[in-house]
Parts: C-alpha cells; sequence; structure tokens
C-alpha cells in the first residue's frame, strides 16, 4: 500500500490542476514495490491513464545515448577519450574535444533553446533531421568554454553523439538503440521506441491554459500549428516528434523505464559489463577539480544522506523523472502529460517517505 503522505503529494498533482494525469512506480531490480496511477489521458475524451499509455520522454533518451557510446566502447568500436573529429569527420568544434566531453556536457557546445525544434507526426517520414542540425550547427558554431572548463548542458552535444553512433555502427541511431537496449530489455515497439506506436494509448500533451509558459510558448512554436483547442483549463499539443531524436526522441510507458532502470540496478544485467556500467555513474570534475554534479548523461544528488542518479525529461506537453539508488537497490519514476521545461525534482518529495522506512 502506497504511503498516505506519498499518494496525498500525488493525487494532489491532479486534483488541483497541476496534470492531467500522473504515473508513479517504485521498485527494486525485480518486482515492483508501489505503483500509483490517476487522471486522464485524454481530457474532452474522458480516456483515463492505464498502464499502456505512453508518454513523451524527451531528455531522459540522453540516458540510452550514453548506454549505447559506452556499449561501442566496449566492442572497442571507439574509444571515449579520442578526439571527436577521429571518428565524426565532419564535427563542427575543435579537435580537442573528446567523447568524454560530449557525454559530460563539458565540451563548451551551446544549447540554444530546443522547444521549438519539434515536428508534427504528419510530417515525420519527410522530416530530415541531418539537413536541419547541419543548419543550427553553422548557426551555432562557437564553442561557449573550453573543453572540461565547465559543465555546461547541452541538446546539441548528444546530436553529436547520436551522429557518431550512426557514423561508427552504418546504422540509424533508432535501429541501435531498438537492437541493442529495447529489444535487450525484452521490450515491444508498444512499449518504448521512437515513434508513437498507438495514437489511442498515447498520453495527449497538455499545457494550462493560463499559464506564463503557455504565454512564452509563442516565442518558440507557431501555436496554430503544433496545438489543438482548449479543454477546460488546459490546451492540448497535436502528436509530434522531436527534432533530435538523440537527445529526446523516446516515447514509451512508465513501465518500459522501469524495466530500463530494473537493468541498471542488476550486477548481471543484459546492457552493459559491470566495469564499464560504473563508467556511466562516475561524476565529472573539470580540468580544476571542480565536482559537476553530472557523470554520462546522470545527475548525481543525495537526499537524507542516500546518494541517486537521475534525469528528467520535459518539453511541451510532457514531463517525467528516472531516478536510481544504487546503496538502496531501488528506482522510481514519474510521469506527467503536462509541460514541464525544467528538472522538478518531484521525485524528491515522494521518493522520501521511503527512504526513510
Amino acid at each position: 500500500m502506497i504511503y498516505a503522505n506519498a499518494e496525498t503529494i500525488l493525487k494532489n498533482m491532479v486534483q488541483k490542476d497541476n496534470s492531467p494525469s500522473v504515473q508513479y512506480i517504485l521498485f527494486n531490480q525485480d518486482v515492483i514495490i508501489e505503483e500509483y496511477c490517476l487522471g486522464l489521458a485524454d481530457i474532452v475524451g474522458n480516456k483515463k491513464v492505464t498502464d499502456k499509455t505512453t508518454y513523451n520522454a524527451f531528455s531522459v533518451t540522453k540516458t540510452f545515448t550514453a548506454l549505447a557510446v559506452l556499449q561501442l566502447a566496449e566492442k572497442k568500436i571507439i574509444d571515449i577519450e579520442e578526439g571527436v573529429h577521429k571518428y565524426l569527420p565532419e564535427f563542427p568544434y575543435s579537435a580537442s574535444i573528446t567523447i568524454r566531453h560530449l557525454l559530460s556536457h563539458t565540451a563548451g557546445i551551446p544549447n540554444p533553446i530546443p522547444l521549438s525544434w519539434i515536428h508534427l507526426a504528419t510530417e515525420h517520414q519527410l522530416f530530415g533531421r541531418n539537413k536541419f542540425f547541419k543548419e543550427i550547427f553553422i548557426k551555432h558554431n562557437k564553442l561557449k568554454t573550453e573543453p572540461n572548463q565547465k559543465f555546461a548542458y547541452s541538446n546539441l552535444g548528444y546530436v553529436l553523439l547520436g551522429q557518431l553512433i550512426e557514423k561508427v555502427t552504418e546504422i540509424s541511431y533508432e535501429q541501435y538503440v531498438t537492437d541493442n537496449i529495447i529489444k535487450r530489455l525484452g521490450l515491444t515497439a508498444y512499449d518504448l521506441g521512437f515513434v508513437i506506436p498507438d495514437a489511442y494509448l498515447h498520453a495527449k500533451g497538455y499545457i494550462k491554459n493560463l499559464s506564463f509558459t503557455n504565454f512564452i510558448l509563442g516565442f518558440f512554436i507557431q501555436k496554430s500549428k503544433f496545438m489543438g483547442h482548449g479543454e477546460g483549463k488546459w490546451k492540448s499539443f497535436l502528436p509530434f516528434y522531436v527534432n533530435g531524436t538523440s537527445y529526446g526522441g523516446l516515447i514509451g510507458t512508465p513501465m518500459a523505464f522501469v524495466r530500463y532502470i530494473q537493468q541498471l540496478l542488476k550486477p548481471d544485467n543484459q546492457l552493459l559489463s559491470e566495469y564499464n556500467k560504473k563508467k556511466l555513474f562516475i561524476e565529472n570534475s573539470t580540468a580544476s577539480g571542480k565536482p559537476t554534479g553530472m557523470c554520462f548523461a546522470w545527475f548525481t544528488g543525495q537526499m537524507d544522506g542516500v546518494r541517486y542518479y537521475a534525469h528528467a525529461g520535459g518539453g511541451g506537453g510532457y514531463y517525467c523523472e528516472i531516478r536510481l539508488y544504487p546503496e538502496k537497490g531501488i528506482g522510481s519514476v514519474i510521469f506527467f502529460n503536462r509541460t514541464g521545461v525544467s528538472d522538478e525534482r518531484i521525485l524528491d518529495k515522494v521518493d522520501s517517505f521511503y527512504l526513510k522506512s
């Protein structure tokens, strides 16, 4: 039975109009410990969320990209200490930038706000992401800092990691992740992938009508193109995809991400050797020795004296967080079908009840 205090927090998120729906799952490497599901995947259609409901996961995708890169390093196909130029000759920045710098967000590559980097699902077949990002890189071709001088989060860095994966494997980024991560987890295209598997089961994304975020959104996207009608206090998004697949393209059920983290909690997992898995979770320090709070795509932190690794995914219509506590042997995920544009650390509020028990 879920803790009453945790349930109150989760229930209030829906009943006090902070989100049309919420799904929260706490688990260890083998079983689900707690699960909470409430609200609507579609307000007008009065469609409730279920364990089959899929959500856009946005930047949580970066953890899959980092894992894919380490898989390639484990196979000796790449060396993360080498310059990116060695594997990606068209790399548009300094030859001194290594794969490690990209993984740890210390390359100094700029991070223009990517809210407008989306396209409608109906445009997906004709969308050319390499052409799109070639123009972005031309426009943002100057480094903000020298490599490993400071931590600076960059979606463009993970676009380049996706391109690197495609270059060295000679298959698409989506195909590599599907074959080497998603299928190894025993998941199907209905559980996790890079396209909406079933429009009926996909949660409609929302933004609150009367909100500052909705106001500023008009400066980044063409609302008449990407948004539907108002639905009570909410305005909906039409189905869309993120242009940068390798930094934000995953779409799936909360349970699919549970299966992913459960594997990472296991000493003998299906994704990476224990030696290389540990590399994922080593906090990077700058050249001056300052800890950055970032590992390879995973943020690190502490709550109630317990270390954790986490990542949030947010953008138009959706927000989620995933987390694992290796010393406790547990993990958690939370998903919403409402807009989120910053790391809200909501799991701090809910997980705390279980860490104290």
